[in-house]
């Protein structure tokens, strides 16, 4: 085989006249070798197979069957070459699959795999970014809202139980307030909770939701998430770069590590000629409403021992009897108190709500008093019976076993099977 060097300087010194043998004592190659190469027979860089192309027979057949179907899977092609004869392993096989480029590219699935990409130019302050990011956590599934400038790459996020209506307002108005301001544009792909999936249009109440903080909300065409890629990129960064490795308990305790992480390491990346930070100052978001908006939040929870419901990092009380019933925690954004709701909607109590994460317990005076009451009469000044006394059967179980020895010694015992058989007839 001649490297590019060797076959670009036999061709030059072939056209200068040089006879094969020449070249080749030139070179230090063989003849034949540099003959091949001269008469174009074969390519540099390329060496010969020494054994036989196996694959060569069917490849008419997996280039017809691949133009048929584009997305037929390489083990049920390969099934179907095998009952032809082809005898290499499926390993090979998806070797040469690769290497003569068979499976030809789709377009509409591709998106943009193997086409030109270009990143888009946002202007300061134009356009805020929005996607959830499903993890696997140690308290179990987690919805992470994330929201990115699109100008100066700055990323803020905020955990959430789910991804309903209610938790994407109280994410999009916590992101918004650690971004100190709202960008003029938000965008989203289509979302069930932002759009009608069959129609890609605005919900009622989202429409009403984005008027509330006077931004105009864009959405992504079908199946082109990558119009969003900003935030798709930061996804990326937090599920790799933090949560994979931090040290997490709590959905409560790893909201700070998450703004922690934010502030420092996600604000150093470079952007603009200098970190993400210096580039948000230039951004010049417009003010957001001094209180979120109103939007219903209900949740969950069941009741546990000590009367008592998590909510956000706290517990809130209820009456004791309660103890293990499933309810539903209840409050609205801006609304200092919550309430705990049962199936059928009625009220069960009503609490101030306490700062997300702080692990106080709120517990009125009626439901302590009513707690109290139930566990100290539960409370015995009798002595615990021992467990290894000799307790033989009392004067009154002895009296009982006598009567029922009596009435066994007035029945008779049928132990002949003729008698038996005189009873089952008449029994008949």
């Amino acid at each position: 085989m001649l490297s590019l060097e060797d076959d670009m300087e036999a061709q030059a010194l072939h056209r200068r006249g040089w006879t094969i043998s020449a070249i080749a004592r030139h070179l230090g190659r063989n003849r034949s070798t540099v003959r091949g190469y001269v008469r174009g027979n074969r390519q540099p860089g390329v060496r010969r197979r020494a054994a036989p192309d196996l694959f060569r027979p069917y490849e008419e057949y997996v280039a017809a069957r691949l133009r048929e179907d584009p997305h037929v899977w390489a083990t049920a092609l390969f099934d179907e070459v095998c009952g032809l004869g082809y005898e290499r392993s499926y390993a090979r096989f998806t070797h040469e699959l690769r290497l003569r480029s068979l499976r030809p590219h789709c377009e509409p699935c591709a998106v943009t795999r193997g086409r030109p990409t270009i990143e888009i130019v946002h202007e300061p302050g134009d356009e805020i970014q929005w996607d959830w990011l499903e993890l696997v956590a140690p308290w179990g599934d987690a919805h992470l809202l994330v929201g990115t400038l699109a100008y100066s790459g700055k990323t803020r996020a905020v955990f959430c139980e789910s991804e309903d209506f209610g938790h994407l307002a109280l994410a999009i108005d916590a992101v918004l307030r650690k971004f100190g301001g709202t960008a003029r544009h938000w965008r989203f792909d289509r979302m069930a909770t932002v759009v009608t999936v069959g129609t890609g249009k605005l919900t009622a109440r989202f429409h009403a939701f984005a008027k509330y903080y006077g931004v105009v909300a864009d959405v992504c065409p079908p199946r082109r998430g990558n119009r969003k890629g900003a935030v798709e990129k930061k996804n990326h960064f937090l599920a790799q770069r933090w949560f994979r490795t931090a040290a997490l308990t709590t959905l409560e305790a790893a909201q700070p590590l998450l703004d922690h992480f934010c502030e420092t390491t996600a604000d150093d990346l470079p952007r603009h000629g200098g970190a993400a930070r210096e580039a948000a100052e230039r951004e010049g978001l417009l003010p957001i409403p001094l209180a979120p908006y109103p939007a219903t939040i209900e949740v969950p929870r069941r009741v546990g021992a000590s009367a008592l419901v998590s909510f956000e990092g706290n517990r809130y009380s209820v009456l004791p009897g309660l103890v293990g019933a499933d309810v539903s925690v209840r409050t609205r954004l801006g609304d200092p108190t919550i309430h705990i709701v049962a199936g059928n909607g009625a009220v069960l109590a009503e609490h101030r709500q306490a700062v997300a994460g702080a692990g106080v317990t709120v517990r009125s005076s009626e439901h302590h008093a009513a707690l109290q009451e139930v566990v100290l009469g539960a409370f015995s000044i009798e002595r615990p019976c021992r467990r290894k006394e000799n307790r033989p059967p009392g004067p009154v179980a002895l009296a009982a076993a006598a009567v029922l020895r009596a009435g066994s010694e007035g029945r008779e015992v049928t132990v002949d099977l003729a008698d038996y058989a005189v009873l089952a007839e008449v029994a008949r």
